[in-house]
């Protein structure tokens, strides 16, 4: 009883670990965000025009400055809660993975984005977010995995709406660009990493089926080639 008390106890503190670990990287993220605006205000400055102009060579810093700039607080908090918790997920369940897949979807979003947007500053996060989002749902379908297709689940639950954030003229001074293009990015790292990272499991009953399935094909490619060749003889 002891001994299972402190399996149970060791595997509880692996998983406390591990969670905590998953929050750093995401943590450190919010905190510059934030950390940004709070210089924004206390300094009276607008860093807009560090944001992402498309196509222009003056919007090219904004492809790494973009996601920590932000029109307001209200604009702010709202990128903040989405992506700390995606990001979190992402290092938990796909920690194999989860920073590529983070600094790929930064850059390749905001890259997008300086060759597609409107001619106008983007600026904000909201592009790695959707991301993140898009990422989490089709990898887990993809991996066929039924943890990691939960947490797809999860992702409709919780952030499903942020369907309407894709289309042109539903939200007022929004970059759907931004929006639909990290969404892209998401579904093109999925694919693309969809053999790294958590597997679905093999058990011993499946690869014995499939080794029962071999044999059986084996057995009547053998008994194929006996009926041919009586059927040769025959013929002779």
């Amino acid at each position: 009883m002891s001994k299972q008390y402190s399996d149970l106890s060791a595997e509880g503190a692996f998983y406390r670990k591990k969670l905590l670990l998953s929050m750093i990287i995401p943590g450190i993220f919010v905190f510059f965000m934030w950390l940004v605006k709070i210089i924004e205000i206390l300094f009276e400055l607008d860093l807009s025009g560090f944001g992402i102009f498309p196509m222009t060579v003056k919007g090219l810093p904004g492809i790494l400055f973009s996601p920590f700039i932000h029109a307001d607080f209200n604009h702010l908090f709202n990128n903040s809660l989405p992506l700390f918790f995606l990001s979190v997920a992402l290092f938990y369940f796909y920690s194999e993975v989860a920073l590529k897949v983070f600094i790929w979807t930064f850059f390749f979003t905001g890259i997008l984005v300086w060759i597609a947007g409107r001619s106008a500053w983007h600026i904000g996060a909201s592009g790695i977010v959707y991301g993140l989002a898009s990422f989490l749902f089709f990898s887990g379908i993809i991996r066929r995995y039924f943890r990691l297709i939960a947490l797809s689940l999860l992702i409709v639950f919780l952030y499903g709406s942020m369907v309407w954030g894709l289309f042109p003229g539903v939200y007022k001074n929004v970059s759907w660009e931004s929006h639909m293009l990290g969404f892209f990015s998401g579904v093109v790292l999925a694919i693309l990493y969809r053999n790294e990272g958590p597997q679905r499991p093999v058990y011993e009953w499946m690869e014995e089926e499939e080794e029962e399935a071999e044999d059986g094909g084996k057995r009547e490619e053998e008994a194929r080639g006996e009926d041919e060749v009586e059927k040769g003889r025959l013929g002779d």
